[in-house]
């Protein structure tokens, strides 16, 4: 009986252990997660049940909207079938109510593979962007920061200056050939003229005749043909030579094919845009033929010395002038006498037709200025263009005829836009003097410039403008960064790096002089206006101000 009495009080020890132990286990299992709890799974058999429950009755509701758009369109297509009677069915609660039916549109995404897909491995990635302004809140301020980015990687990549072809004297003219772009003539104050090869670096032929400074060289529109003046009251007539494909000195010399003689020096000369004909500029203006040894006409109108001449490339029998008593005449040789001239306060040195608006052309006067007139009205200049501070010698025009390059005795070379008073670039080195004469290339990439210092120079007409075939990528980016300058050039400090530039002691200090002195003016004219009586003072505007007088 003791060891049965004993044995029971062991078993209900060992239920009792087992007991708190499965409590303990439970509660820490319940506590890490492991367990469920009955009261939440009783709550979540009730959450579920009530889902089920209301998605039941979604469905119900559904079904009964269906059925009742199905009883709507069989009741239409009985009224609208022939002979069909009439029958109403309601909807659901006895009630009549309008279908509404929910429409979604759903946009899919539709892509070809090969577009999406590289060709080669070394192929760029394609980068889909959305352009929705609410997606891109800063994109003016990220622009802006690469527009001043771009201005000025382009001041730090101006390298304009390319080549330099050395001569025995002083560089007086430059000829461009309108059939070849690698070919310029040049004439010195020797007598020496040479064919330049550009593209190679090299002179092709020296054209040997002339014993006094050449004044002028003009070629013919085969570019075949070039004609030459100079102050030993000559004219010759030359063959051009196109440049040969290998590489390598092929300077060789050449005598003239014809000469003409004249009665006195000549200034300047220009050659027909159509016909074998030629103007020259000296005591007279000549026309002359390339079969006759005589001028076929001469015009005089009032000038000791007629500088310059000019044909109009559109209207090829009309010629402009440029004479020492401050005179521009218009000439057509059609006529045996002169149409019109214009008297100015001081001497115009050169002249250039627009290529692309025929009635415009632009004279390089002695004021440091260039003035842009109309044949048509010339009362008043259409522009007029600053920033030399010492005599304009030459002009030209580029081929687009947006704008034009002139050079000046100050010892500068620069671009202006055709429209603009100011230039867009100056062209400078320390060892350049006086430029006598400039011209733009056949393709409007180059600029050349003649000076005193025995020295043809090659510019680039866009200083940044990268040499050599650029890469599509290459031609975007520069398009790019091109859009984002023009977008943001008022901005102060893309205006700031984009008019900056570095010129020689001489000219920035004679510059500083002369705005000096047009303030000054300025502001005494201004002080005879306030202290004169109404109307007594009569200011003239800039573009007539240097008109004296106009001729017919």
């Amino acid at each position: 009986a003791k060891t049965a009495k004993h044995g029971m009080w062991h078993l209900l020890y060992v239920l009792a252990c087992n007991t708190v132990l499965a409590l303990i286990g439970r509660y820490i299992l319940i506590k890490l997660g492991l367990w469920g709890d009955p009261k939440a799974e009783i709550e979540k058999e009730k959450k579920l049940k009530e889902e089920i429950r209301r998605y039941r009755a979604h469905q119900a509701r559904q079904q009964e909207v269906l059925n009742a758009a199905k009883a709507d369109l069989s009741q239409k297509r009985q009224q609208q079938a022939p002979g069909a009677q009439a029958s109403w069915q309601g909807y659901p609660g006895g009630e009549a109510r309008p279908l509404t039916l929910h429409c979604m549109r759903v946009k899919a995404i539709n892509r070809n593979e090969e577009e999406e897909t590289r060709e080669r491995q070394q192929d760029i990635k394609k980068v889909h962007r959305n352009y929705d302004p609410n997606l891109h809140q800063f994109e003016r301020a990220h622009e802006y920061t690469r527009a001043l980015n771009a201005v000025k990687l382009d001041r730090v990549f101006a390298k304009p200056f390319i080549a330099a072809f050395p001569h025995d004297d002083g560089i007086t003219t430059l000829a461009r050939n309108p059939r070849s772009l690698n070919s310029i003539v040049s004439g010195a104050a020797d007598g020496d003229i040479r064919i330049l090869d550009i593209a190679a670096k090299r002179t092709l032929r020296r054209l040997v005749g002339h014993t006094a400074a050449v004044r002028g060289i003009a070629f013919a529109p085969d570019g075949e043909t070039a004609v030459s003046c100079s102050t030993d009251a000559t004219v010759k007539l030359w063959k051009v030579p196109f440049a040969p494909l290998e590489y390598g000195t092929v300077q060789q010399d050449a005598e003239p094919v014809f000469e003409f003689q004249g009665k006195h020096a000549f200034r300047g000369i220009d050659h027909h845009w159509g016909r074998n004909q030629f103007a020259t500029a000296g005591a007279v203006v000549d026309v002359w033929d390339h079969t006759r040894s005589e001028p076929t006409h001469s015009f005089a109108w009032g000038s000791d010395t007629v500088t310059s001449a000019r044909f109009n490339p559109a209207e090829a029998d009309l010629f402009a002038t440029t004479g020492s008593d401050r005179s521009v005449a218009l000439f057509d040789l059609r006529s045996a006498t002169p149409i019109r001239k214009i008297i100015m306060q001081t001497r115009c040195n050169a002249l250039a037709w627009n290529p692309m608006e025929a009635f415009n052309f632009t004279v390089a006067n002695e004021d440091c200025c260039l003035y842009t007139y109309d044949m048509r009205k010339l009362t008043s200049a259409l522009c007029v263009h600053k920033d030399f501070v010492s005599a304009v010698m030459d002009v030209d025009y580029s081929p687009t005829g947006r704008e034009f390059v002139a050079g000046s005795y100050d010892r500068s070379v620069r671009i202006f836009p055709h429209t603009g008073g100011h230039s867009r670039e100056v062209y400078t080195t320390k060892r350049m003097q006086r430029v006598f004469t400039v011209r733009f290339s056949g393709d409007a990439t180059y600029v050349f410039s003649g000076s005193d210092d025995m020295n043809v120079r090659v510019w680039k007409s866009e200083a940044s403008e990268q040499l050599g075939v650029p890469l599509p990528r290459e031609k975007k980016k520069h398009a790019y960064n091109k859009a984002l300058i023009n977008r943001f050039q008022h901005m102060p400090d893309v205006k700031r790096v984009t008019r900056h530039r570095h010129v020689p002691a001489a000219i920035y200090k004679t510059a500083k002089v002369r705005r000096t002195m047009e303030e000054s003016a300025n502001r005494k004219l201004k002080n005879r206006v306030a202290h004169s009586a109404p109307g007594s003072v009569k200011i003239k505007a800039t573009r007539k101000k240097k008109l004296i007088a106009e001729v017919e």
